[in-house]
């Protein structure tokens, strides 16, 4: 009975470990998804690893979010563009390591430079090159609402999430009421 205790409580970190190393990012920062924003700046200060999320948020009535090949985003063609949204607040996970694409649907402004190179690194190693930048984690809980649209993001990619997938987490709180609460394990 210990043994199997034991078990589900390194089961438990295991969970914690995998659910919690993704960094949430607003595209942007505080200006979001947008012609005026510098987004080969914004991307250069950040070290993207895979599990992170893109979060771009944008006017639902003019602007949108194409995901490209690299031949599409140095042309600017969203005619084919692998993944396309209009919703306002758009997010794209990076889940391998490589180059990934994005440039507004709308190749005027994607022409303009409404467009964003990341790279993804793959995420076997926490160290950061030295005299690299770290992110300061930021506070979790509610997260404040912009300007571009009603839905709530990151204030700035300096004030990170740690986030999890859903069903990860009704599973570690199931795993965790089992193990506490004499229940079925």
């Amino acid at each position: 009975m210990a043994n199997r205790r034991l078990l589900g409580v390194f089961g438990v970190l295991i969970c914690l470990i995998v659910a919690c190393g993704a960094t949430t990012y607003m595209v942007g920062d505080t200006a979001g998804w947008d012609i005026s924003s510098d987004l080969d700046s914004w991307a250069a200060e950040k070290r993207f690893v895979v599990g992170d999320v893109l979060v771009f948020q944008y006017s639902s009535s003019g602007d949108s979010v194409c995901e490209l090949t690299k031949q599409e985003f140095t042309r600017c063609d969203t005619n084919n563009a692998a993944r396309r949204s209009t919703s306002g607040n758009t997010t794209f996970t990076l889940t391998k390591p490589g180059d990934r694409y994005f440039a507004c649907c709308n190749q005027l402004y994607c022409l303009g430079g409404m467009k964003l190179q990341v790279h993804v690194e793959s995420n076997s190693t926490n160290a950061s090159p030295v005299g690299a930048p770290v992110a300061a984690p930021g506070p979790v809980g509610l997260l404040p609402r912009t300007s571009k649209s009603n839905n709530p993001v990151l204030s700035s990619s300096a004030e990170f999430v740690k986030v999890g997938n859903p069903f990860v987490l009704f599973f570690l709180g199931f795993l965790c009421y089992s193990i506490l609460g004499n229940g079925i394990v």
